[in-house]
């Protein structure tokens, strides 16, 4: 059976409100360049970070959630390997973190996005019919973005929109090893990514909004979601 819920991703981005007011950059920050859609990390593409980016998040202790952290205190959490993951908020308020990530990391974080899984574990043969059903309703409220604004050290990044990436096939919503049970509860993502290559020691920002427009809102609330969040990044220890 499938979990109709739509869940946040954690990430679902709002549009940019006072961009002005939030905190500048250095003069001699450079923006960091977006890897292109077909970069990969690894062996890991977008959609495959995608899917380990949602992993990450179910990786919490005692429940904690990565979209409630308040002030970036829950950044180094559940973090391994090449690259570091970021999360946004669940869209109720605007957040500014700060966290420090250490050097030679790719940053791997949503513009905006919502995810699906199934309430039970799918049997291999259903899942086809159960994947196409999740991307099916994630695509309603991503095929209608309606904005979306991303700063990197105070640039805007060109375009944001042409970063979209779902996950072609579901995948194991708790196990990164894809052939490791018979049945197993299955989820799909759909949305809109930000790969960076590992950024220059030092302080940067990021600051990202969007928000979807269905022109009215779903049964979940989530087709027109607005929402705002921002970063600061100590890459390689503390800058004060």
């Amino acid at each position: 059976m499938v979990n109709r819920r739509v869940l946040i991703g954690w990430g679902l981005a709002g549009l940019v409100c006072g961009v002005s007011a939030l905190a500048a950059p250095p003069k001699s920050a450079a923006a960091s360049a977006v890897l292109p859609l077909d970069a990969k990390v690894e062996g890991l593409g977008y959609a495959e970070l995608s899917a380990h980016w949602w992993r990450w998040t179910d990786r919490f202790p005692g429940g904690m959630e990565p979209y409630r952290d308040p002030d970036g205190r829950w950044c180094k959490l559940a973090q391994s390997g090449p690259v570091w993951f970021l999360a946004g908020t669940d869209g109720s308020e605007n957040v500014r973190r700060r966290c420090s990530v250490p050097v030679d990391k790719h940053v791997f974080l949503p513009i905006i996005n919502l995810y699906q899984r199934s309430r039970y574990p799918v049997p291999a043969r259903l899942r086809p019919a159960h994947c196409k059903s999740l991307l099916d309703g994630l695509a309603l409220s991503n095929d209608a973005l309606r904005s979306a604004v991303v700063l990197i050290d105070g640039v805007r990044v060109a375009d944001p929109q042409r970063y979209r990436v779902r996950t072609e096939r579901c995948f194991d919503a708790f196990d990164d090893d894809e052939g490791g049970n018979a049945d197993a509860v299955i989820a799909a993502s759909d949305g809109y990514w930000l790969l960076l290559p590992p950024m220059k020691p030092g302080r940067h920002t990021l600051v990202v909004g969007a928000n979807y427009g269905r022109g009215a809102e779903d049964d979940d609330g989530y087709g027109n979601m607005v929402q705002n969040f921002e970063y600061v990044l100590d890459v390689g220890g503390p800058t004060y």
